[in-house]
């Protein structure tokens, strides 16, 4: 009988799944809903779903029956970690193995294809997770808005606001933050948009959907705006070089890929790449594969199988 193995990233916004068979080739994909809330009956509904709809849409564009299959090995990663996730996922899925695990393992198994390394992510929040080769890992931040996600897309737009809080009032530097936030937002003052990020009408992933401003505008030339990026550059590489000295020996180079949202940032990756490179002599680099990917790659590895992936892989 044929194996094959299962991948599923599991995110804020979208699940992917990838099924592969025991040479490595990608025969299947498929996409769900968000899947990253459990905890009410509304939430494990929504979950079933997006998990169960693109596993069933992998199998399908692999000629398999998705009522039937047992798997070889099959590998999640859920973004707000796997605890809440393990036994439902264990309960839609049918397989000899698993490994459920959170969604920065998998985006660093495939950002290295497999390799030992750093993968810095910044999205809406952030985080650093890397593994050695020894398999030990390490990671910082992944705090949430509250306490941590320094870098990310909502701490840009919430220094951009600051920023132009601070010119309103007449305390903080000129800056074309202020009049491209309320533009983009409608808001007759920042002291308005403060009060609107604070309601529900606001929620923090699309507060976040502001963040490219900050670089247009760092990119015409306004300097508060490129202080902000260079900040946050600077604390993405704090929670590298912590990862870096958690799992790392002086003398081991690994390479730090990066992910996210707020990388679409020509300047911001310039100046992470940088600081990286000056501080840590490390190579950064694009992801190879992408976290779906991953996570079939660690699926193959469960099983002994050191098969190489080919076939239908996309770098997001």
């Amino acid at each position: 009988m044929p194996e094959f193995y299962l991948g599923i990233d599991g995110g804020q916004s979208s699940t992917t799944a990838l099924i592969a068979d025991s040479s490595g080739c990608i025969v299947g994909s498929g996409k769900g809903g968000p899947c990253n809330h459990v905890a009410a009956s509304e939430g494990r509904a929504k979950f079933r779903s997006a998990v169960g709809n693109c596993v069933r849409q992998a199998c399908e564009q692999a000629g398999l029956d998705s009522s039937a299959i047992t798997f070889a090995s099959a590998c999640f990663g859920f973004s707000g970690g796997p605890e809440d996730k393990a036994a439902y996922a264990r309960e839609l899925i049918r397989s000899r193995r698993y490994k459920i695990t959170h969604d920065a393992e998998i985006a660093l198994s495939g950002a290295t294809a497999g390799e030992p390394g750093i993968i810095i992510i910044a999205g809406t929040g952030s985080m650093a997770f890397g593994r050695n080769g020894r398999r030990e890992v390490a990671r910082a931040g992944g705090w949430g808005y509250i306490f941590g996600d320094e870098g990310g897309a909502f701490d840009l737009v919430r220094r951009a606001l600051r920023a132009s809080l601070q010119y309103e009032e007449g305390w903080g530097d000129q800056t074309a933050l202020r009049s491209d936030l309320l533009k983009a937002t409608g808001a007759p003052s920042a002291n308005a948009l403060l009060h609107d990020f604070y309601t529900a009408e606001y929620p923090r992933t699309r507060v976040a959907t502001l963040a490219p401003l900050v670089s247009e505008a760092a990119n015409k030339g306004d300097e508060v705006a490129d202080r902000i990026l260079q900040s946050a550059a600077g604390e993405l590489v704090r929670y590298t070089e912590g990862v870096y000295r958690n799992a790392f020996r002086q003398d081991e180079r690994p390479p730090v890929a990066y992910i996210g949202g707020v990388f679409r940032s020509e300047r911001l990756r310039s100046y992470y790449k940088g600081l990286v490179e000056q501080r840590m002599s490390c190579e950064v680099i694009a992801p190879k594969l992408q976290p779906a990917a991953g996570a079939v790659l660690d699926a193959l590895r469960m099983d002994g199988n050191e098969s190489e992936l080919s076939g239908l892989i996309e770098v997001k």
